[in-house]
């Protein structure tokens, strides 16, 4: 099925480029560095449908790096039809060796791998280079193990590094190119640059996707799907789904019904947040339903993290669907707050390959017999841009900026079985800390910021008495895209405030810990 939203690109002659997916840990910031230029760009994996790549019309295709090695037989390869299309192609890593591979030319293993800073020296002018000085050194960003060793026939070297003497290349009569290393990376300084010229002075991009344009369309695109139908929506008050009830609201109004499930496992005092906001002043059609008492009863005895996932997740549909099902309005739509991260993690690859996603994610967690027809209309926007869209439908600033939060909410903070005791002490310890992160100016100097709940208990001192209590860890990290962070290094002194007030406010802690793990080798979340 051809995507309805590439349909709306072409009535409103908004130029895209084609990001194709070779599996790159990086692919998804290739697709931000062309949208932070005002112009539209879609990921598809490498061997998606001709009917789908060609009903986007690209002014240009970008080949992602992928972990295969094009040297080893059954690895991914251009499909011919990018070819065809005529347009502006730009290899980049693994999408450099097949383009040169594909073209005739050699790829080898590296007897050097280059992982991390590079410089790369240019050779000679290339609109590609357009602003560089032939013969400058240049810092960028390298992740290969492979490299090009013999140039394609009418291919010139445009540039090289001691360990690739061909670093990049371009073809003598058709627009194509290609990096050994990353542009969309921040660590090459000059990547924006390299991305900028393709865009705009090779593919002829015009900077036409702007926000208010965009929140129009997708405004008459709802009208136009649902017209006077009912549209039901799980609200949880974070981002997605709150900016996805902003629009739903401007397009239907009162059609719109939305449901907030209070599962227990949220953030101090946040049901009574989400009511005040969307209830009382904003006047959306809001059910507030308390299951608490459900979730706490299903989650009795399960320590497991993926176990007590599916079991979030499954209660949440059951009571969902029991509500929706006391409704006496017959509900054509369900909404949802599905980002374009989702979206790509779920992969919509052709292939037996396709990647698993996440038990919490909202894309793939459905039942196969569901009546009612899906509303996503934030499935093209990554994170950046679903908080602009709220901040010009106006949602406020405290509400857009707050810290992610996890589909399973302090089930994924409170390691081994959840309880409603363990629970209030998380809540209290985690509410203590950010207030703090508040006070301090620190809130929005870092990305994420909470507190763990852990299995283990620990001695303390409390007065002339022993005492043998829960133990908390505190998190807080520093990360650009998610996928990679670094632990924030905050005060020594802001550090022993925070575990003071706990230690002394919560009588169930003895001990608090600061978390120095950096993404990776951990991850953000403890489970």
């Amino acid at each position: 099925m051809i995507n309805s939203y590439s349909r709306s690109l072409n009535k409103n002659n908004i130029d895209m480029i084609l990001v194709l997916d070779f599996g790159s840990q990086y692919t998804q910031l290739i697709a931000r560095r062309i949208r932070e230029l005002n112009v539209f760009s879609v990921i598809l994996p490498w061997d998606i449908s001709i009917e789908k790549i060609k009903s986007y019309k690209p002014k240009g295709v970008i080949l992602s790096g992928g972990p295969e090695s094009v040297t080893e037989s059954n690895t991914p390869r251009i499909p011919e039809i990018i070819f065809d299309l005529d347009v502006p192609v730009l290899g980049i890593c693994y999408g450099m060796q097949t383009l040169a591979e594909q073209f005739g030319g050699q790829v080898s293993p590296s007897k050097n791998k280059e992982f991390g800073y590079a410089q790369i020296k240019v050779e000679q002018p290339s609109l590609l280079f357009d602003g560089f000085s032939i013969g400058s050194s240049v810092d960028v960003w390298m992740s290969h193990g492979d490299h090009v060793s013999t140039l394609p026939d009418e291919f010139n070297l445009i540039a090289s590094t001691s360990s690739a003497p061909i670093a990049a290349m371009e073809h003598i009569k058709k627009p194509i190119y290609a990096l050994q290393f990353h542009p969309e990376v921040t660590h090459t300084k000059e990547g924006s640059l390299v991305l900028e010229n393709f865009t705009f002075k090779i593919c002829k991009c015009d900077a036409h996707w702007k926000m208010q344009n965009l929140i129009e369309q997708k405004i008459e695109d709802i009208k136009e799907k649902v017209g006077e139908k009912k549209v039901l929506l799980g609200l949880s008050g974070g981002v997605d789904s709150s900016v996805t009830a902003m629009l739903l609201d401007k397009a239907i109004g009162k059609n719109l019904i939305c449901v907030f499930v209070d599962n227990g496992l949220l953030r101090k005092n946040e049901a009574e947040e989400v009511e005040n906001l969307f209830k009382e002043k904003m006047d959306l059609n809001l059910l507030i339903v308390d299951a608490k008492k459900a979730f706490y009863r299903h989650l009795k005895g399960i320590s497991g993290p993926e176990q007590k996932r599916k079991v979030i997740g499954r209660t949440f549909i059951d009571i969902f669907d029991n509500e929706a099902a006391k409704l006496k309005d017959e509900i054509n739509f369900l909404a949802q707050g599905t980002i374009y991260p989702d979206v790509i993690e779920s992969s919509e690859s052709e292939s037996k390959e396709a990647r698993v996603i996440k038990s919490h994610h909202n894309v793939g967690g459905l039942p196969d017999d569901m009546k009612m027809e899906l509303v996503e209309p934030l499935r093209d926007f990554f994170k950046d841009e679903v908080r602009k869209m709220g901040s010009e439908l106006g949602l406020p600033s405290e509400m857009l900026n707050r810290h992610p939060f996890p589909g399973p909410g302090l089930g994924v903070r409170i390691l081994g079985e959840i309880t409603q005791e363990k629970v209030k002490t998380l809540q209290n310890a985690d509410a203590i800390f950010i207030e703090e992160l508040i006070k301090a100016n620190l809130y929005d100097r870092v990305s994420q910021a909470f507190c763990a709940y852990l299995p283990i208990k620990s001695v303390g001192v409390v007065g002339d008495e022993r005492r043998y209590a829960d133990v908390i860890a505190i998190r807080a990290v520093e990360t650009v895209d998610f996928m990679t962070a670094t632990w924030a290094k905050l005060p020594y002194d802001f550090l022993g405030h925070v575990s003071n007030r706990i230690v002394n406010e919560l009588e169930e802690v003895s001990r608090v810990v600061y978390d120095i793990s950096s993404k990776p080798p951990a991850t953000i979340e403890w489970e």
